[in-house]
C-alpha cells in the first residue's frame, strides 16, 4: 500500500484573529479598533481562543471513538494548530498518546498573506486600488495576494507533503491538523480537482474550525477516496 491507510485533516479551532474576522466578514479588519487585539502578531504566532479550545477537545474525543490511535499526527507548526492538536490528543489516555508520532511540517503552513495581513479595510481600498479588478480577472486560484502566495503556489508544497506521506506513511493511520486554505489544497490534490473545480470555491464551502475531512485507502483504485468533508463533533 503506497498510501496511508486512513488520512484524516482537521482544521484548526478557533482563533483569535477567527473570532474577530469572522464577525467582520472580511479579510480585512473593519477599524483599527476591532484591529487592537491582535495587531503586530506575526500569524505563526496567532493563538486559539477558550471556545477554540472547547472545540478540539470534544473534536477529540470524537476522533478517538471513531478513528481510534493514530500512527502519525502532523502540525504546521503555526501555533493555532500546535494548540489544535494538543486539545485533540487530550481525548486520548497517556499510553495511547505515546503510541502517535507527533510532526511538525512546514510545507502544510497557512498560505502567506503578504502586506494586506494586518490591514483595515479602509488601508487596503488605499494601498491596493487595482486588486479587486485584478482578482476578478486572475480569479482566487491563481490571483497572489500583494507580497503573498497564490493557492496554486500553496498546492505546490502540499503536493510535497503529500509525495512523502505517499513515500513514507503506507498503510498508516494519520491525522494532520492544518488550516482552512491549505484543506483546500489537499482536496484540489487529492480529488484531482481541474481549475474551475478549485475556482467554485463558495463562502458555505468553508471548513468550519475544527471541521473534519476523512480520506481512506481503496484497493480497488489504489487512492485515498473522500469520505466525509467538514464534519463538526463539538457544540
Amino acid at each position: 500500500m503506497n498510501r496511508p491507510s486512513l488520512l484524516v485533516i482537521v482544521r484548526h479551532a478557533e482563533s483569535i484573529r477567527n473570532a474577530i474576522k469572522d464577525k467582520a466578514g472580511s479579510i480585512y479588519f473593519v477599524d483599527d479598533e476591532s484591529r487592537a487585539p491582535v495587531k503586530g502578531i506575526p500569524d505563526h504566532k496567532i493563538e486559539i481562543t477558550d471556545l477554540g479550545r472547547k472545540q478540539a477537545q470534544e473534536t477529540g474525543v470524537a476522533l478517538k471513538k471513531k478513528f481510534g490511535v493514530f500512527d502519525y499526527a502532523y502540525h504546521s507548526g503555526y501555533r493555532r494548530t500546535e494548540q489544535t492538536l494538543t486539545e485533540l490528543m487530550a481525548g486520548y489516555s497517556t499510553e495511547a498518546r505515546s503510541q502517535t508520532k507527533i510532526r511538525q511540517n512546514l510545507f502544510i503552513r497557512e498560505r502567506d498573506p503578504g502586506y494586506g495581513y494586518d490591514m483595515t479595510k479602509t488601508e487596503a481600498r488605499k494601498a491596493f486600488p487595482w486588486l479587486r479588478e485584478y482578482w476578478k480577472t486572475v480569479g482566487g486560484w491563481f490571483a497572489h495576494p500583494p507580497g503573498g502566495e497564490s493557492l496554486a503556489q500553496v498546492a505546490e508544497r502540499v503536493y510535497l507533503f503529500l509525495n512523502m506521506l505517499f513515500r513514507d506513511r503506507g498503510g498508516k493511520k494519520v491525522l494532520v491538523v492544518t488550516h482552512g486554505g491549505t484543506l483546500r489544497c489537499l482536496r484540489f490534490l487529492l480529488e484531482r480537482w481541474s481549475y474551475d473545480q478549485a475556482l467554485q470555491w463558495t463562502v458555505d464551502q468553508r471548513p468550519k474550525n475544527c471541521g473534519v475531512t476523512t480520506y481512506r485507502y481503496s484497493g480497488k483504485t489504489k487512492s485515498l477516496l473522500l469520505e466525509k468533508y467538514n464534519e463538526v463533533f463539538w457544540k
